[in-house]
């Protein structure tokens, strides 16, 4: 059963009952392990586990409990019990409501972290009290937290679809392919021009799938069905090592379940 999460800029007048608190040291997170699980701390206050955030901000509230994320210093002392981990590591073992907060967590303290001034007039920035900005109050700039477009899309030949494997991947992993959007660009002519660098090969009936935040380190990943139109598959090695087109019934090692390739995967593998 997921939970309700609501997003909040103003934290509550006193913190009296405990929060989730998604503390990062750097781009890892704080956790808990119990057993092979991990978990998010629920603190009144990190200062119970001996921690003194460098800045913290609150998200809003999952099931009516406020949820904050936070800054730690880089020197920060772990409490016994705790782990720092990254995210990438965190799919198989944190919840997924928890997973996907911690994703929101990390993206809005590094936008809090780099825009403490004004990236016009260098004056130190001001956050708005009713929405999630920094406000020059100088030259009145005003900045949002970033969000940097790609796109991820699926593509089938019949019971066949075109899997890609990168240098940076694990062993044998082979995963869809994927791109940002350019200044200019419509989702469906990124795809396009996507596929058309990387595997030399033409699409069409291009159907929007779904979406997912990615704070690697602040992109949100949409994902596209389309079907194969024509051409040979030639890769580009500056961003690929392999490409093949796969039966669905003996595809190679695939990204875990918590990635919306994954998602699109089953989606195909389970459609008749």
């Amino acid at each position: 059963m997921y939970r309700t999460f609501i997003p909040g800029i103003a934290p509550p007048p006193v913190q009296s009952e405990p929060a989730w608190w998604f503390a990062f040291v750097g781009n890892q997170l704080l956790v808990r392990r119990e057993g092979t699980l991990s978990t998010i701390p629920t603190l009144i206050s990190l200062a119970e586990i001996g921690l003194v955030p460098v800045r913290s901000q609150f998200l809003g509230t999952l099931d009516d409990r406020p949820c904050y994320s936070a800054e730690l210093p880089k020197d920060a002392v772990i409490a016994d019990g705790m782990t720092l981990q990254g995210l990438r590591e965190l799919y198989a073992t944190l919840d997924e409501d928890l997973y996907a907060l911690s994703s929101r967590a990390i993206q809005i303290m590094e936008w809090d972290r780099t825009h403490q001034y004004c990236g016009q007039c260098a004056a130190p920035t001001t956050q708005l009290p009713n929405e999630r900005a920094k406000r020059c109050p100088k030259c009145g700039l005003v900045n949002y937290p970033r969000l940097s477009p790609a796109v991820i899309v699926l593509i089938s030949r019949g019971e066949e679809i075109l899997l890609a494997r990168a240098s940076r991947f694990p062993a044998g992993m082979y995963g869809l392919i994927a791109g940002f959007v350019e200044p200019g660009e419509s989702l469906e002519e990124t795809i396009v021009r996507e596929v058309r660098e990387e595997v030399g090969i033409e699409v069409k009936d291009i159907r929007y799938f779904g979406s997912q935040p990615w704070p690697f380190p602040n992109s949100l990943m949409i994902g596209f069905t389309a079907i194969y139109g024509s051409g040979d598959i030639i890769i580009d090695p500056q961003e690929l090592e392999d490409a093949a087109w796969f039966s669905k019934d003996n595809l190679p090692l695939i990204p875990p379940k918590l990635s919306i390739a994954r998602k699109l995967l089953d989606w195909f593998v389970s459609t008749d």
